[in-house]
């Protein structure tokens, strides 16, 4: 398949997360941000105005199908993430789709299908697997610089007080798990190449239903054990430490690291910090859905991965609501 250049973008929804992509789009040879689309029309008119997008949408259906169009970036609610990919494939256009892909492993299941029904280059966008810090610490670990990895503990945290917040509606995907739990649970699976064989969750749950902070730990087939925590009533924490029988390394920012990075490796009663040249955090999401596009390369991060991070996190919650070690489906 040939596509034009640059890609024309368009953005469905008016998301916050919007601005971390419009720089790089806008900084891209491969790609052009042509338009966005809002549920009404003044938002979108005010958002594309203040933002200098050429063309806007009052509703999503028309920006899908507007034949100018080549990728959609989606930004809404978890829930949505599912339907609306479908959609955009169905009328021809690539998708790269904010974390998480789905909220279930069923929906996952129609979009890989969808995608290869249609050809179209669908992606989930974990920005931070793209990033030369989390490159670097997987070449570490590969090579042995912790010898045999027994443990890796991850956490992000912050407090999201603000009412009316999506991520605590259930009905739109919310909860800390979805939120942000899925970054340390994708970054253990990430480092251990393996999908976990059995889980464990304990969560506290607020007014609306959804979990407020969630803690869970992941037992790997190589027997590597996996801690985590999540929240949003507490104070932010955002980190990764993996542990050998060699040494351990630690991660301040694993999950939003920058143009300049550094780790923590301990080892030989040793302690070195590490300084890595970084990137922009989202240029990485960005030149790789165009390298899959154009060139037709596999995206780092692939359909069966983001299938297999949506069955860790379903399992988790199934474990939390029956207090009880559930071991992995098939």
């Amino acid at each position: 398949m040939t596509h034009r250049t640059p890609l024309r973008w368009g953005l469905l929804g008016t998301a916050r997360i919007n601005q971390a992509v419009i720089g790089p789009l806008r900084s891209s040879k491969s790609s052009h941000l042509m338009a966005v689309a809002s549920r009404n029309r003044n938002n979108a008119e005010r958002y594309a105005h203040s933002n200098s997008i050429p063309r806007y949408f009052e509703n999503y259906e028309t920006l899908i199908n507007d034949d100018e169009i080549d990728v959609i970036y989606i930004s809404l609610p978890n829930s949505l993430h599912c339907a609306w990919s479908i959609m955009a494939m169905e009328a021809g256009k690539h998708v790269l789709c904010e974390k998480p892909l789905s909220t279930s492993t069923k929906d996952a299941d129609k979009i890989i299908e969808a995608a290869k029904r249609t050809g179209m280059v669908i992606a989930e966008a974990f920005m931070y697997r793209h990033h030369p810090q989390t490159l670097y610490v997987k070449k570490m670990t590969n090579e042995g610089a912790l010898g045999n990895i027994q443990l890796i503990r991850g956490s992000f945290c912050y407090t999201n007080t603000r009412h009316n917040n999506i991520r605590l509606d259930p009905e739109l995907g919310g909860g800390s798990l979805w939120d942000v739990g899925c970054y340390p649970i994708s970054y253990a699976r990430f480092i251990t190449g393996e999908e976990p064989s059995e889980v464990y969750g304990t969560q506290i749950k607020g007014p609306t239903g959804v979990d407020l902070l969630f803690a869970g730990q992941l037992h790997f087939p190589s027997g590597v054990v996996a801690q985590f925590d999540c929240s949003f009533i507490s104070p932010h924490k955002s980190c990764v430490e993996i542990t050998g029988d060699k040494g351990r390394i630690t991660i301040n920012m694993p999950y939003k690291p920058g143009l300049k990075t550094k780790i923590i490796l301990n080892n030989d009663q040793q302690t070195k910090k590490l300084s890595i040249p970084g990137a922009d955090l989202y240029r990485g999401e960005i030149e790789d859905i165009e390298q899959a596009i154009l060139a037709g390369s596999p995206t780092r991060v692939s359909l069966h991965e983001s299938r297999e991070n949506i069955k860790t996190i379903e399992t988790l919650y199934k474990s939390a609501e029956l207090s009880r070690v559930i071991k992995m489906p098939n």
